[in-house]
């Protein structure tokens, strides 16, 4: 039988409040609250392409504050939910919308680092702190695209697409160094 890959967790500052429910092996459910829209509209889009379950109470000061502070508790979420079984680790997904066309790889390595296109700096901001705080690298790439919301939304979509593929089980760790242990 498979460890669950659920997860529950707060992260409390003086400036914001984020707590957010994250099953990895979900349906693409989500229950997100925020004022800000577009960052819910943008983490149900994670959710629906992920196919993770979302649940999701971000509030604080302002904008800058909760979409970062929502980043780095879904990046931590993500990497406690995960565990340390062996997965298909790396993907790499294309994705249409209209004018945009984004490419995003990925590789779940523990081993953070963020290349990233963004036409918006607060969003540009949200992938590279999921990435660090998830221990991933991540490269999203703007191949075409004018309209920077189909450009962050596609983004969305294409990481949502490669992580569904990059945390499928396996049988065995993909890698030529075995697991690595810290002692």
């Amino acid at each position: 039988m498979t460890a669950k890959r659920t997860v529950k967790m707060e992260r409390s500052t003086r400036e914001t409040k984020v707590a957010v429910e994250l099953n990895i092996d979900g349906k693409g459910d989500f229950d997100v609250v925020t004022d800000i829209q577009f960052l819910k509209h943008m983490v149900e889009t994670l959710a629906r392409y992920a196919s993770f379950d979302i649940k999701l109470d971000a509030s604080g000061d302002n904008e800058h504050h909760i979409i970062e502070d929502t980043a780095i508790t879904l990046g931590e979420a993500f990497a406690k939910a995960l565990g340390t079984a062996p997965i298909t680790r790396m993907a790499t997904a294309t994705l249409p919308m209209d004018d945009a066309l984004v490419m995003t790889s990925l590789d779940i390595v523990d081993r953070p680092y963020a290349d990233i296109d963004c036409p918006d700096n607060l969003y540009h901001h949200f992938f590279r702190s999921f990435a660090m705080s998830a221990g991933i690298t991540l490269h999203i790439l703007q191949i075409r695209g004018f309209d920077e919301h189909h450009i962050v939304e596609a983004s969305f979509k294409s990481m949502g697409m490669a992580l569904k593929e990059a945390v499928v089980p396996r049988k065995t760790e993909l890698s030529t160094k075995d697991s690595v242990k810290v002692n």
